[in-house]
């Protein structure tokens, strides 16, 4: 039987980065059952003592990023009187940069977060993505970073939307059976906006859309069978290869790991443009 572990996650901001970081390393120890406490926005003696009430009751490695000093010290106290461990990942980070950049990082909370310009690129990515869903308002696509095409259920919109995050605007145009794609997709091409296609094992996809099906109570003909998705992929990569569209599989990736592998696609095609 493997063993149970308590962490507990306390930030005084969305807690986004820290509980990304615990997951990304409780991942490499998959023996080792771990239940996650989140308690963020903690920005006040009460609300830190919330937290505490949820450590006494279940003790455990307290993981946190406050930047209150007060708040910080009541905190250390609080786990040393307990004897849980308590770490905060971001220090070793900021005393580095503090090194390299010999200034002092300045107080405030969640200011990755703050309405700055960046924060309204992201805003406008995501309303491209979604404008932009299976290939509506396509007379725009010229518009966008990339454009992502590929068969139904290839992940084409969570990958939009999670790039709209990373302020990449996305498009999506589908890949109907016996049908090309909207004009617009291919002048997009030829003005140079780049395309990545989307793939899957047929198998998988199969299930993926009969579990789809089920969900909708639609009873579609052949969308699910899998010789149809059989032609349907291999129509696609033949397609992929006559417009010279870089593609991946994302049989057995994450919507992070597509995302990543179409930034990383991107940045290839941009370094081999004269």
């Amino acid at each position: 039987m493997s063993e149970s572990h308590h962490v507990h996650l306390i930030s005084d901001s969305t807690g986004e980065t820290l509980n990304a970081m615990a997951r990304a390393t409780i991942a490499h120890f998959n023996e080792i059952k771990v239940s996650l406490h989140t308690t963020i926005m903690v920005r006040s003696s009460q609300e830190l003592e919330n937290a505490m009430a949820k450590l006494r009751q279940n003790p455990g490695m307290v993981c946190y990023t406050l930047t209150d000093r007060d708040l910080r010290n009541r905190l250390e106290r609080e786990c040393a009187a307990l004897s849980v461990v308590s770490i905060a990942p971001l220090d070793p980070l900021f005393a580095r940069l503090s090194d390299v950049f010999g200034q002092t990082p300045g107080p405030g909370v969640g200011l990755q977060y703050q309405l700055n310009s960046a924060y309204f690129e992201r805003i406008a990515a995501l309303d491209f993505a979604m404008a932009h869903d299976d290939g509506a308002l396509s007379t725009r696509l010229k518009r966008a970073d990339v454009i992502l095409t590929g068969v139904s259920r290839t992940s084409k919109t969570p990958t939009c939307i999670y790039l709209a995050h990373r302020g990449v605007k996305a498009a999506n145009v589908p890949l109907v059976p016996g049908r090309d794609p909207d004009p617009a997709f291919f002048e997009a091409l030829a003005d140079g906006v780049p395309a990545v296609g989307l793939t899957a094992n047929p198998s998988r996809l199969a299930q993926i859309r009969s579990e789809r099906l089920e969900t909708l109570g639609d009873r579609t003909p052949d969308y699910a069978e899998l010789d149809q998705v059989r032609t349907e992929v291999t129509e696609a990569r033949l397609f992929f290869d006559r417009h010279a569209i870089p593609v991946i599989d994302v049989t057995r990736r994450s919507i992070e790991e597509t995302a990543a592998a179409i930034l990383a696609t991107l940045q290839t095609i941009e370094g081999a443009r004269p």
